[in-house]
């Protein structure tokens, strides 16, 4: 009988050494001041900032779901990385804190550098946007667990926040205003339903370019999800903001008022933000309810801000400066009776 090598059974351990060695120039590329060790031990290790008064490490976690399946379609992984940082940034900044480090969890069928090194650049070119240190990671290469599906990501972020200015706030209240910042389109949610809509009922070919779009389905599909990072720096620094919401699955329904003191709701205006193209497309061709559409999508708005009103002008200004397109969508009103997405009206 011939010997077996863990090779035979389907793990390659000389491509996780090859793998390691492409990508510790991508992550030192986006260490911060704080991170004290680089990639190769059993533990990465990272200051806190200096001047942050009573800090609190806040934590997310996220991966991204179906849209991997466009990317494996279309064999084009430079951009789910950003996705995958995104996804867990954003939540870290509805509490006002900064990103300080990120670790990512990459498991695949049969390691593929080439493959790998794609998903990983795109990582360390969202922790880049965000300002936070690939910190680290693991690459886990598990032989028939994926079916032959090809790979799965997930990760984490830690920020870090001073207690005292932690969002939201308790003193949210009746008449404040909501502020809707774009989306650039689906960003990381509702694949299962875009697929099924796209792909399967009306079988669009994923290279082509659709006229209601201006653009082929797959740059559609694949555009990365908008990291948040610097335009929340921006607006913290020049307004005083009461929560931050990040649109994520559920959609403003059942995000927003996750962030609302009970017996608050928020009352949104449809007509004052831009739906993007795609989601009317995947309303018409599946014949979807548009209260459907609101459930599952972030339907043109990617994060909200509540502030008071006199505080509205300076908010949008902040975000405009740091290039993103912000708008009044609604404002905040008492809910005594109901709860969850109920208390969040879109007319």
């Amino acid at each position: 009988m011939a010997q077996l090598t863990y090779k035979d059974a389907g793990v390659n351990i000389q491509a996780g050494e090859d793998l390691v060695d492409r990508i510790k120039p991508l992550a030192a590329a986006t260490h911060t001041p704080e991170v004290l060790t680089g990639l190769g031990g059993f533990a990465a290790l990272c200051n806190l900032p200096q001047g942050i008064h009573d800090p609190v490490l806040v934590s997310g976690t996220d991966g991204v779901g179906t849209k991997l399946l466009v990317a494996m379609a279309a064999q084009r992984h430079d951009t789910v990385g950003i996705d995958l940082v995104a996804m867990c940034v954003n939540d870290v900044l509805t509490t006002g804190a900064r990103p300080l480090f990120f670790l990512d969890y990459f498991s695949t069928t049969a390691l593929d550098v080439e493959q790998a090194t794609a998903v990983v650049s795109g990582i360390a070119k969202g922790c880049q946007e965000a300002g936070c240190a690939l910190l680290g990671g693991e690459t886990a290469e598990h032989p028939s667990v994926h079916g032959g599906l090809g790979y799965d990501l997930a990760g984490f972020c830690v920020g870090v926040a001073e207690r005292a200015k932690l969002l939201p706030k308790p003193d949210v209240q009746q008449g404040d205003v909501v502020i809707g910042v774009a989306s650039n389109g689906l960003h990381s949610n509702g694949y299962s339903l875009a697929r099924k809509v796209l792909l399967e009922q009306a079988q669009l070919p994923l290279h082509a370019t659709v006229d209601q779009l201006g653009e082929p389905l797959v740059d559609t599909l694949l555009r990365p999800t908008r990291i948040y990072a610097e335009a929340t720096a921006a607006l913290l620094a020049k307004a005083d903001v009461k929560a931050l919401c990040h649109v994520t699955g559920g959609g403003l329904p059942g995000n927003l008022h996750r962030v609302l003191p009970a017996g608050l709701g928020a009352k949104l205006h449809a007509d004052s933000w831009r739906v993007p193209e795609v989601f009317e497309l995947i309303t018409r061709l599946g014949n979807v309810d548009r209260s459907e559409m609101y459930r599952v999508f972030n339907m043109g708005i990617g994060f909200t801000v509540v502030c008071a009103p006199d505080q509205a002008v300076h908010a949008q200004a902040a975000l405009s400066e740091a290039g993103e397109q912000a708008m009044l969508i609604g404002h905040i009103v008492a809910t005594p009776d109901l709860s969850g997405e109920a208390r969040i009206t879109i007319e």
